[in-house]
């Protein structure tokens, strides 16, 4: 077996580093925030956050034992090794990912504070002074998650005014690319097992994608997300109607397992489609790309491996000349970690920012002036991810009792 945990040997002494410790804590904002914080023998600390979900905390301190006494700089031979212990507890995909993928970011604002650089400088440069964000909104109280359950608001709540409504005041906030969810209740009716829908239901659809594309104009580019919800007809059959809408894109229309099924539909339409965020490391993405399956590919950084593998996802998806998207669910942390990513991406063009609703998430950093301006955040010059938590406003919204836990302690 390959040993991913025989470290080189030699090393100037100013980056012969060792980590001491690695800690975790959840934020509850409008989802569950995982974040890591790797401490060194230099007095240095990284920090990190993986995509949401229960227990992924309790992987990242299981990887304690795997990190400690390990130089961070090792960023990629470190996520290695992480996946390669972890390879019996299906450390190739799912979960295990995801925590190895917020160890790895933490790792890449150590490196970037050990060495004295911003981490895109680490991921190969810089292409632009600021990042583009899309607004991922909710017509009302349209849709909300609470440990991954869906609990859909009331019939008013889908209503094209609505949509056209939450359009207009996102517009106003100063983004110029938005994002709603397609997928409603009356999906489930009649029958809420099959994904198939009548005509009757495109038509409603086509009906909120054109309140949307009407209210803001040419202000804002638009894109429609499905979940996975549909059949391949219906699929088909709802990407065709929405074509004179131009979109920006029409986002995972048929369940992610079967990428024939999905090319089938993206030979079908002239829509552009829009898949990634739930595919694991860069092995899980080739079909999908080389196929030409998607036209935008949306993994997500602190799911799929990290800043190294999403910029590996993001090499190939140029070879094909598909831009990059990032899927980005996170607090500012991992938000940040997704910019200093776009940074260095020659193909990437949109971040998603989806925390419109929690009045709070600029507070999560110290910081005085607002991250998000006029929908773009700039590329930090500071060194690392050019962050720094504030950590009684996340003691304030950490889950549990206390901020942060340590498999050590």
């Amino acid at each position: 077996m390959r040993d991913y945990g025989a470290g080189p040997s030699r090393r100037a002494d100013a980056r012969d580093v060792r980590i001491t410790d690695v800690e975790t804590a959840v934020i509850e904002g409008n989802f569950d925030w995982n974040l890591v914080r790797i401490h060194t023998d230099a007095g240095v600390t990284g920090l990190g956050e993986s995509y949401r979900g229960g227990r992924v905390t309790d992987i990242m301190g299981y990887m304690t034992d795997f990190l400690v006494g390990e130089n961070p700089l090792d960023v990629e031979r470190l996520f290695r090794r992480l996946v390669q212990e972890t390879s019996g507890h299906g450390g190739t995909t799912g979960k295990v990912v995801t925590a190895a993928s917020g160890v790895e970011i933490a790792l890449w604002d150590l490196a970037g504070k050990l060495l004295d650089v911003p981490t895109y400088q680490l991921l190969g440069g810089k292409y632009r002074d600021e990042v583009r964000l899309y607004c991922d909104c909710h017509a009302g109280e349209a849709y909300a998650v609470d440990t991954g359950y869906t609990d859909y608001g009331d019939e008013a709540a889908y209503e094209p005014a609505a949509y056209a409504e939450t359009a207009t005041q996102a517009v106003e906030l100063g983004f110029d690319a938005i994002k709603f969810d397609l997928d409603t209740p009356a999906d489930n009716d009649p029958d809420p097992f099959n994904g198939r829908l009548s005509a009757a239901d495109v038509a409603e659809k086509e009906a909120i994608v054109e309140a949307v594309v009407e209210a803001v104009g040419d202000d804002a580019e638009v894109a429609f997300d499905c979940h996975w919800d549909y059949s391949l007809d219906t699929a088909k059959r709802l990407a065709r109607a929405l074509e004179p809408y131009e979109l920006l894109w029409l986002e995972d229309v048929v369940p992610p397992e079967n990428v024939d099924a999905q090319r089938e539909v993206a030979r079908s339409t002239s829509t552009p489609l829009a898949t990634g965020e739930n595919r694991f490391r860069v092995h899980e993405f080739s079909d999908l790309l080389y196929d030409f399956a998607v036209d935008v590919v949306t993994p997500d950084p602190t799911t799929c491996g990290g800043l190294a593998e999403s910029r590996a996802i993001a090499n190939r998806a140029e070879e094909n000349y598909i831009t990059f998207s990032p899927h980005n669910v996170c607090s500012p942390v991992g938000t940040m970690a997704c910019v200093h990513l776009g940074a260095s991406v020659p193909n990437f063009d949109y971040l998603e920012y989806h925390a419109l609703e929690v009045d709070w998430w600029d507070d999560l950093l110290v910081r005085s002036d607002p991250l998000i301006r006029d929908g773009r955040i700039a590329v930090p010059e500071r060194p690392g991810l050019g962050v720094e938590l504030d950590e009684d406003v996340a003691a304030d919204h950490a889950k549990g009792e206390g901020l942060w836990t340590s498999r050590t302690d």
